[in-house]
């Protein structure tokens, strides 16, 4: 074999290995984009829950707040 061809074949060797590298991650993160996106689902819910308990929560208010005792 000449020397080109055998360089020629290092390359593609290295080429292909650095492919299937790549290949692998961004299969894996893939999946680490999708369990974060999963995890901020739930957080979104869980922080609309947690509003909508504070809103109902505290006493129903009609105008402005009286003021303090001191005024």
């Amino acid at each position: 074999m000449s020397d080109k061809l055998a360089e020629a074949l290092a390359r593609l060797d290295d080429l292909e290995v650095r492919i299937a590298h790549q290949d692998q991650m961004t299969t894996e993160l893939n999946e680490v984009i999708t369990a974060q996106w999963a995890k901020i689902t739930v957080l979104e819910r869980q922080l609309a829950h947690l509003r909508e308990e504070v809103q109902n929560s505290g006493p129903q208010r009609e105008g402005p707040e009286p003021p303090p005792p001191h005024y």
